[in-house]
């Protein structure tokens, strides 16, 4: 009987705003790309880092930014100077912040979940400022229990970080549910104290060919349903 729902942040809870400023980057060399083309870019370049590189998405970006443009190009099948690209972006990036903002609905959703009688809890990699974005999109108030990487030294898929949570949380695995967008960092960690895993992935399978986990779902939204309950028509302020 699942009584706890665990939520990971970056792209589960939150997004941020880059398909925005990466098409004004593109626009300062005469390139044009919808935001929705640029959007699968990120998307399948995240799942590329997921893959290849695991734990360099949470770390500083300075160390991994020309890397990873080079692969975002490449998605977008562009072949631009990649030294230029960086400065042109940290310029505008500077014009134009990123920021992260709650998904729509994603907040209604949580507090849907709440109502239907689940423990709610967040279990991320994410700096200093994973509190601040928490606090911004109003993400705090409808969740029970927080544990960030960087408060307690721990990271994702480390087992000892998952049973910290439950320890604190006063829950078992069996209990617990997990929803998360990196395969590699939340299914295979929930995999290792035996919780069950939601992946999310609003294209299906792109970006994550190599795999075939399942359950999939396109986002926090399917929650309900995967979990039994009928789908509820939520008012999004």
């Amino acid at each position: 009987m699942i009584q706890y729902l665990w939520f990971d942040l970056g792209y589960t809870l939150v997004k941020m705003n880059r398909e925005e400023v990466y098409q004004k980057v593109l626009g300062e060399f005469d390139v044009y790309r919808s935001q929705e083309e640029i959007a699968l870019a990120y998307h399948r370049t995240d799942k590329l880092f997921m893959r290849e590189y695991q734990g360099v998405l949470g770390k500083d970006s300075r160390a991994f930014l020309p890397w990873y443009v080079g692969a975002l190009n490449y998605k977008l099948r562009l072949s631009l100077p990649i030294e230029d690209v960086v400065h042109v972006y940290r310029k505008l990036a500077s014009e134009f912040p990123l920021q992260w903002t709650a998904f729509d609905g994603a907040k209604e959703t949580l507090g849907e979940l709440k109502n239907l009688g689940y423990k709610l809890g967040l279990i991320s990699n994410w700096d200093q400022t994973a509190r601040v974005v928490l606090e911004n999109n109003g993400l705090v108030e409808v969740l029970d229990e927080i544990f960030i990487s960087s408060e307690v030294g721990l990271e994702k898929p480390d087992p000892a970080f998952f049973r910290l949570a439950l320890e604190k949380a006063n829950v078992t695995s069996n209990q617990s549910l997990y929803i998360g967008d990196n395969y590699y960092d939340d299914v295979i960690g929930c995999q290792k104290v035996g919780m069950h895993c939601l992946l999310i992935n609003p294209y299906g399978n792109c970006g994550t060919e190599e795999l075939s986990y399942q359950p999939v779902i396109r986002g926090i939204q399917d929650v309900a349903t995967y979990l039994g309950h009928p789908q509820q028509r939520l008012e999004v302020n």
